[in-house]
């Protein structure tokens, strides 16, 4: 099913366009491969979608791994390859990257000193000038969020960074940055808050929903189709999937149950589950747009269908209710 036009979202309180789309990158460079990426990227670029999602610890880390595909010590980075996949186009994109991450180098984290260092590392990775929107990936325990705060202001006024956005964080330490950049009048506080969010993850509803609706700030979810299971029941096929492409676990007895129950509302509606799962998400409040991490051209553009659908308020309620007694 083909895309009829693409939708878009502004992000936050920054007045900036992003399509409701937004292409992941966590696994490029093993899928899809590093050649195939351009295609990906490509094919993105001609359904509308502005919008790309990547990090200084993706694609090259063993998180990564899987058989048949080169080992990490042999990969480049996501953030290589789409910079070289963005060659030409780079005015044309919404470009998000991250630091933080602290599970594969000791000395990771949100300090002035290591900021700076990945700023400069992934700029010249992504082949850019400049970082449109960066997250904190993580929250560090052992940073002060002012310190992190004010290192990103003054990247900020350099011109390296835009905006600035928290990955990972919950509702309050959100709610505190806000507090720390009105009181030490930052350029700007940050203007979104990226977390794993889907049918089969609500988490982000408890508190977090309400801070951003609260603030003005964006939610750009990460695993919408919870590894591929709520876009097509053919993924319980693949050996590799949901949690598995990350060196986590596979989908439990209950998701798939939930699955199932979504792939039988979609049927009945004409539609295909990627559709309904990736609508429903857009549909909650403060939604601007979704990372999918699609490995192929076709599954891209499958996902990238979801931008034209609008459910009505009875298929909403009908999908909400299949998990809304696991709902925090």
């Amino acid at each position: 099913m083909g895309i009829l036009e693409m939708k878009y979202s502004v992000l936050g309180p920054t007045g900036v366009r992003v399509s409701r789309i937004c292409v992941g990158t966590a696994t490029f460079g093993v899928a899809p491969s590093a050649h195939e990426a351009d295609g990906v990227v490509g094919a993105a670029l001609d359904l509308g979608i502005n919008f790309f999602d990547t990090a200084d610890v993706y694609g090259s880390t063993p998180t990564f791994d899987r058989p048949g595909a080169p080992p990490a010590s042999e990969r480049e980075s996501a953030e290589e390859i789409l910079g070289r996949s963005l060659a030409g186009r780079r005015d044309e994109v919404v470009l998000a990257t991250k630091s933080g991450e602290r599970r594969f180098d000791p000395d990771a984290g949100l300090s002035r000193r290591y900021i700076i260092q990945q700023v400069e590392q992934s700029l010249r990775r992504l082949r850019t000038d400049r970082i449109d929107l960066y997250y904190a990936h993580f929250p560090d325990p052992n940073t002060p969020l002012e310190q992190t705060l004010a290192v990103y202001d003054d990247l900020i006024r350099q011109g390296k960074l835009r905006y600035v956005s928290l990955s990972n964080y919950p509702a309050w330490q959100v709610t505190e940055s806000l507090w720390i950049a009105d009181d030490r009048r930052l350029v700007s506080a940050p203007v979104a808050a990226q977390v794993m969010y889907s049918l089969l993850d609500r988490s982000a509803e408890k508190e977090l929903t309400a801070a951003c609706v609260r603030f003005g700030l964006s939610i750009i979810p990460y695993a919408p189709l919870h590894g591929g299971l709520l876009a097509d029941l053919s993924v319980l096929d693949r050996e590799i999937a949901g949690g598995k492409r990350y060196g986590g676990p596979g989908f439990t007895a209950s998701e798939i149950a939930v699955a199932r129950k979504l792939d039988r509302l979609a049927r009945e509606w004409g539609l295909g589950m990627q559709q309904v799962s990736l609508a429903w998400l857009l549909s909650r409040p403060a939604v601007a747009s979704v990372i999918v991490g699609a490995e192929t051209v076709e599954e891209l553009r499958a996902n990238a269908a979801a931008a034209d659908v609008e459910l009505t308020q009875e298929q909403l309620d009908a999908v909400s209710a299949l998990t809304a007694g696991t709902r925090p």
